[in-house]
């Protein structure tokens, strides 16, 4: 099970691939807020609902200083098709090695239906301007979610 964030913790530092391969670093954000999200797959229902609402928001909460990075276990050719299809805005992150899922305690065990299973376990983390830990979700529902950051943070 990997550990939990809390408020204060520095942010694991990463380098991930974009849906365009191209390389994107934690520090490439350094001197802004950062809202770094973690979800199970691209192109599924959930995950679909919860990148579209990130893309909705994005021109509020870049008023207020904060980017958005989605970070799942897919591939950048998938992650590229996952944008393309639903006209996503926000940076979407590969993380196959699920390295930074574990570091970020977003992949370890989880009910599913019922069972437990090992996977991702959908979170989002709030990096300050000096990338440490401002809050750490944990289990959070795709639907309603940033919803809920906006009013938490109250933009």
């Amino acid at each position: 099970m990997s550990e939990r964030l809390q408020p204060g913790d520095t942010a694991p530092a990463f380098t991930l691939p974009d849906a365009d391969g191209k390389p994107v670093s934690l520090a490439d954000y350094a001197g802004r807020k950062v809202i770094v999200y973690f979800y199970p797959a691209a192109l599924t229902p959930g995950c679909t609902k919860q990148a579209c609402d990130f893309t909705d928001n994005l021109d509020l909460l870049a008023q207020h200083g904060y980017d958005v990075v989605g970070i799942s276990p897919d591939k950048p050719e998938k992650l590229a098709k996952f944008r393309d299809k639903e006209h996503l805005k926000v940076t979407l992150l590969g993380d196959p090695e699920k390295e930074i899922l574990q570091s970020y305690g977003a992949f370890g065990e989880k009910k599913m239906y019922g069972k437990t299973v090992t996977g991702v376990i959908r979170s989002t983390v709030i990096v300050d301007e000096q990338g440490k830990v401002e809050r750490a979700l944990y289990n959070v529902r795709a639907t309603g979610h940033v919803a809920k950051i906006i009013k938490d943070l109250g933009l």
